[in-house]
Formats: C-alpha cells, sequence, structure tokens
C-alpha cells in the first residue's frame, strides 16, 4: 500500500486525505468554530427536551401533594409550571439557532468539499480521463461532498442529541431509582452496541449500492452524449435494454444493502419494545411497593417513550450515516488516487521561444510489452514545418501525446529548446503549444467565450479578427445572438465544419509558439479548406509547426515528411525527395483514394520494395491511444 509520504499528488493539487473520517474532518476545518457553536446549541436544546419529563412529575408532585387546588397550590406550581414553559420555549429558540447555523455553513461545506475535489480531479492524467465516465466523476463529486455535508450533520443533529438525552435521562432514573437508572444505562449501552455493529456491518453493502449508482448514472449520461449516434444507428431500443440490464444490476445490489437494513429495524423494533415493557414493570413494581412517588412513575415511564424515540431514529440514522460513508469512502477512493503525471520538483514555468524538438531515444508504449516506440529520435528545427503520415496505428497521435505530455515516456528524453519537456510545467508546455484536434470539443458556452478560450486576455477585436482569419466570422454573424450565441454540450448546435472553424479561431488567439494540426481542416469542404489553408500558412509563420495527416495533398507543401511505420520513422525528407526516392511515400501517394490514405495496408503489388520502404502489415490498435486527442 502507498504510503502518505511517497504518494504522488499535483504540487498545485490540494493535500486531500485518503481515508474517510480524515477527509471529513479536513472539510470541517475551516467550518469549526460555527460547527462548535451548533453543537453547543444542540446540546443545550436537547437538555431543555429531556428535562421536560423531570419537570412533569415536579408538577405531579406537586398536585398529589395538596388534596385540593386553592391559592397555595397554585403558588407552588408557579415555579415548575414557569421552568416548563421556560424548557418550552429554549427548545424551540436553541433549535432555531442551530437551523440557522446550518443555513449559513452547510452550502458552504459542500461547495467547499465539491471545489477541492474538482481541484484534485483537474490534475488527473488524460489516461485517467479517458478510463472513466464523464458523468460518474461528476456524480461521484457531487455525492461525496453531499455526504460529507450529511456526516456531519448526523453527528451535530442526531447523535450528539441523542447521547445528551441518553445521559441526562440515565441519571434522572438514578435519582428516582438505582434499579431503573441501571436498566436505563444497560439497555442504552446494549442497544448503541449493537445498534453500531449492525450498521457497521451494512457498510460493505451501501459502498457497493453507491458504486452501483454512480456506474448507472456514467451509463445513461454516455447514452445521452452520444445521442447522435443512437439515433443515426436507431439504437434507441438498444439503449433502453442496456440501461435495463444496468438497472437490474444495480436493484440486485441495492436489495442486499436494503435487506440487511431491514433486519436492523428488526433489532430496533424489538429493542424498543423491550425498553417500554421493561420500563413500565420496573415502574410499576417499585411504585407499588411504595419506594418511588407517581412522580417519578411518570417521569420513568415518559422517559423510556422519549428514548424509544430517539433509539429509533438513531438506528435509522446509523445506517444513512454508514450509507453516507460509503459514498465518501467510495468518493475518496476514485478521486483521491495517485497523479499519474506530476510536475518534477525542478519544473518552471519557461518559455519557449524558438520551438525546437528533439526526441531522444524514447521508448514508449500504453501498456507493459506492447511498445508503441522502442528508440525513436528525431529532431525539427525551430521553425520547421513538418507532416507527420502513416498508416492508422503507426504512431502519429502518440508522437503528439508525448509533445503535449499527456503521457510520460519509460525511457529517453524529450526536448524544447534543449529543455527537457519535464523540466517544464504541464501548464506552460501546453499554454505554448497550440493544438487543433480533428474532432474539436466546444464548451457549452458563447462563441466569444470559446474562441477567447485560447487566449482569455484578449479583446473583442482580437476575438473577431481571429474568428476571421478562419473564416468563421460569416457565419457567426449570420446567427440571430451573433458571438454571443451558445453552441450547446460539446458544440453539437454547430456542423463540424464549423466546429472546425471555432477551434482554428481559438488557436490562431492562442499564438502559440507549436502548432500541432491533427487532420486540422478534414471537416471542411474544398473550397473552404483551401481559403483556411491560407489562413494556416499565415499563422504558421515564425512557428515549429507539426501537421498530423491522412490526406497527403495537405502537407505536400510543407518544409519535412515523416512516414511512420510501426512506432519507427521509415522515411525522412521533403515532398518532392521522398517521391523521388520512390519509397514508401511514394507508394502511400499513389495509393491514395479520393487524396486519403488507405486505412490498411495493400497487398503488394509486383514493384520490388525499396529500401526503407514501408512494410506491409495489418495496424495494431494498441499502438495508438484509446481515446482522441483533447480538442
Amino acid at each position: 500500500m502507498t504510503t502518505q509520504t511517497s504518494f504522488r499528488r499535483a504540487a498545485d493539487a490540494p493535500a486531500l486525505p485518503t481515508g474517510t473520517l480524515a477527509f471529513v474532518l479536513r472539510a470541517l476545518h475551516a467550518f469549526r468554530r460555527p460547527y462548535a457553536a451548533m453543537v453547543l446549541f444542540e446540546a443545550l436544546s436537547s437538555g431543555c427536551a429531556i428535562l421536560m419529563p423531570y419537570v412533569l412529575s415536579r408538577i405531579i408532585r406537586t398536585v398529589t401533594a395538596t388534596p385540593a387546588p386553592g391559592a397555595s397550590q397554585w403558588a407552588a406550581l408557579s415555579g415548575p409550571l414557569m421552568l416548563f414553559v421556560g424548557l418550552a420555549v429554549a427548545e424551540v429558540v436553541l433549535g432555531r439557532i442551530v437551523g440557522a447555523i446550518q443555513i449559513r455553513t452547510g452550502p458552504r461545506i459542500r461547495q467547499g468539499v465539491a471545489r477541492a475535489l474538482y481541484h484534485y480531479l483537474q490534475h488527473h492524467s488524460h489516461r485517467y480521463m479517458s478510463n472513466n465516465f464523464a458523468g460518474a466523476l461528476a456524480h461521484r463529486i457531487s455525492e461525496t461532498s453531499m455526504g460529507t455535508l450529511q456526516l456531519l450533520w448526523i453527528a451535530a443533529t442526531e447523535f450528539w442529541p441523542i447521547f445528551i438525552s441518553l445521559s441526562v435521562a440515565t441519571v434522572l432514573l438514578f435519582r428516582a431509582h438505582v434499579e431503573l437508572g441501571l436498566f436505563s444505562l444497560g439497555w442504552s449501552v446494549a442497544f448503541i452496541a449493537c445498534a453500531f455493529w449492525l450498521a457497521r456491518s451494512c457498510q460493505p453493502y451501501a459502498f457497493k449500492g453507491a458504486a452501483a449508482r454512480s456506474e448507472t448514472t456514467g451509463v445513461m449520461v454516455d447514452s445521452i452524449t452520444n445521442s447522435f449516434s443512437v439515433r443515426l444507428f436507431a439504437r434507441m431500443k438498444h439503449e433502453r435494454e442496456n440501461l435495463d440490464q444496468r438497472l437490474e444490476a444495480e436493484y440486485r445490489t441495492i436489495r442486499v444493502s436494503s435487506e440487511y437494513a431491514e433486519r436492523i429495524r428488526w433489532f430496533q423494533f424489538s429493542a424498543a419494545a423491550a425498553l417500554k415493557v421493561g420500563m413500565l414493570w420496573f415502574a410499576l413494581r417499585l411504585w407499588s411497593s411504595g419506594h418511588i412517588a407517581v412522580g417519578d412513575f411518570v417521569m420513568a415511564v415518559s422517559l423510556s417513550l422519549l428514548l424509544i424515540n430517539e433509539a429509533r431514529n438513531l438506528a435509522r440514522r446509523l445506517l444513512e450515516f454508514f450509507d453516507h460513508a460509503g459514498n465518501v469512502a467510495h468518493g475518496v477512493r476514485t478521486l483521491v488516487c495517485e497523479h499519474e503525471l506530476v510536475d518534477a520538483p525542478q519544473a518552471q514555468a519557461r518559455a519557449i521561444t524558438q520551438g525546437h524538438i528533439r526526441f531522444e531515444d524514447v521508448s514508449f508504449g500504453y501498456t507493459p510489452g506492447k511498445p508503441v516506440f522502442e528508440h525513436l529520435s528525431v529532431d525539427i528545427p525551430a521553425g520547421q514545418r513538418v507532416g507527420l503520415v502513416g498508416l492508422s496505428g503507426s504512431g502519429k497521435s502518440s508522437f503528439v501525446s508525448l509533445l503535449l505530455r499527456l503521457y510520460d515516456v519509460q525511457a529517453g528524453t524529450i526536448r524544447i529548446d534543449g529543455m527537457p519537456i519535464t523540466d517544464l510545467t504541464q501548464d506552460a508546455l501546453r499554454s505554448q503549444i497550440g493544438l487543433i484536434p480533428q474532432d474539436p470539443s466546444l464548451f457549452h458556452r458563447s462563441l466569444r467565450e470559446n474562441i477567447r478560450y485560447g487566449r482569455p486576455e484578449a479583446d473583442d477585436a482580437d476575438v473577431i479578427e481571429a474568428a476571421r482569419k478562419a473564416l468563421a466570422d460569416e457565419f457567426i454573424q449570420a446567427l440571430p445572438e451573433g458571438y454571443e450565441a451558445f453552441v450547446g454540450e460539446r458544440g453539437v448546435k454547430l456542423s463540424g465544419g464549423q466546429r472546425q472553424r471555432i477551434a482554428i479561431a481559438r488557436v490562431i488567439l492562442k499564438d502559440a509558439p507549436v502548432l500541432v494540426l491533427d487532420e486540422a481542416t478534414s471537416a471542411l469542404d474544398s473550397l473552404t479548406e483551401q481559403a483556411i489553408q491560407q489562413a494556416l500558412d499565415k499563422a504558421m509563420r515564425g512557428k515549429t509547426v507539426i501537421v498530423v495527416a491522412h490526406r497527403l495533398s495537405t502537407i505536400a507543401h510543407l518544409d519535412r515528411i515523416l512516414v511512420f511505420d510501426a512506432g519507427r520513422i521509415v522515411e525522412d525528407g521533403s515532398h518532392a525527395e521522398l517521391l523521388a526516392r520512390h519509397g514508401a511515400y511514394w507508394r502511400l501517394w499513389s495509393r491514395q483514394a479520393g487524396g486519403f490514405l488507405p486505412q490498411v495496408s495493400a497487398p503488394p503489388d509486383t514493384a520490388p520494395a525499396a529500401e526503407g520502404e514501408l512494410p506491409e502489415r495489418e495496424p495494431e490498435p494498441e499502438d495508438e491511444p484509446p481515446p482522441h486527442l483533447p480538442g
């Protein structure tokens, strides 16, 4: 098990504990004073409530002590009656003070937990995000923050008042008679111990139930997010059946937990009945033998009824407590795990001034035993425009992922301007690399905000100029809301070409020294592509550019082309040089259909393969990362 001292955590991430109790106490720390005040007022309120039967016994004692009502009896009753009214008023006022503290403190505690978990989640790796449902992670943050708050509330407003009530009631019963006190004390200790043990045993089932609910939410979010594909393939019934299967599995998991909880309720009601019958029997026996007065008899019976109500609350709240504890434990286990990629202690936010990229003897694989690159070395001088080509699975996207440090290499070094990229903070590295992905993702925000995301401090004129360069201004102006129009989740309100142009405008505005284009114009028609290509050519000036392409015509004008196969660079040169060699690139150029490369290798032709020619092979899926590069 990883110790806390060796726990890998991003330097900027909050130091969240990995234990449930420590996590809850951390959330409470900033609000410990109002919480302590709430505990105090709750104790006073509970004390007022449990003292009622005692004051009632004094009233009955006074009434029975005088045979006929009169002025003397009312004078004797004035004190107990005023105390009774005072306790009733104090109980209400103190309880509402507790409520006022809850109203003001509760949302802040919940928001603080959600904020800290989201901050911590941001530092998880691309691999972690790809392996988890986005909806399930959001649901886990929500349930963990709410569960943390509920644990604190149950402890302060349920367990603590019950403890006060049981303690005061036992003291009062001891004052009435030792046997009543001993019976109350014994019952309370046995009940609390058994209820705690049973509820604690139920926690693993509650944990599994929370995990099942989270997974169901993730399945629903995944289906809703891909609603276009569901409609396109007419698979709505299939998705409903898939959800039904998930819900059935969730039901089986939760039913086990519920059945166990029902056993606890059987214990709860049986114990309450034992207290009711036992206390009445003891009180009657003591009264009949003259050991207690009528007032003490009424107090004992009244206290037993109050304790029964408190006992039912305790058993119910213990179940809820461990249910919430299961949610928090699951959330902490899921979210507060080690960060795969962390900045080195010496990492700094240095500027990339030239953009000289160098891979030195790099070895990398997504899974052990399946290398993508082995001893890969390549040098890209500053300001050079380089195209990456090759069949699917050849390593092009992996090359870009490593440059962006979405993954760490297992061996070798990647340098920019002579600096290992591990000596740069991740934010500094990525803020100086502009990426236009093949399938860009936009925020459900205005078009202006989406473009300005590339440079938050840019003014409106810069945003509009970037949109014009990306040929996006015309369609934006045609919208009723213009630049204030919202684009929908992931930009679903826009066409693929429109999303691509917004992504291009965003990167043009970013103006980073290194530019990466991953099939940046694939979603555009040929005329728009030609126009945007001219804008991109202007944006490329003075930058180091890497272009991943399947349409070879889009990279023919670049300074240099790298041909990938099976994680190796099998050819390196300009478009003209590579065609003149009649090797791997020449064959790809000759075989492309409609300007695009084939997805798989064709059978070898009769011509002999030139030296260094791209070998015929089926692409291996594991050569590429499971997800697309992020937008």
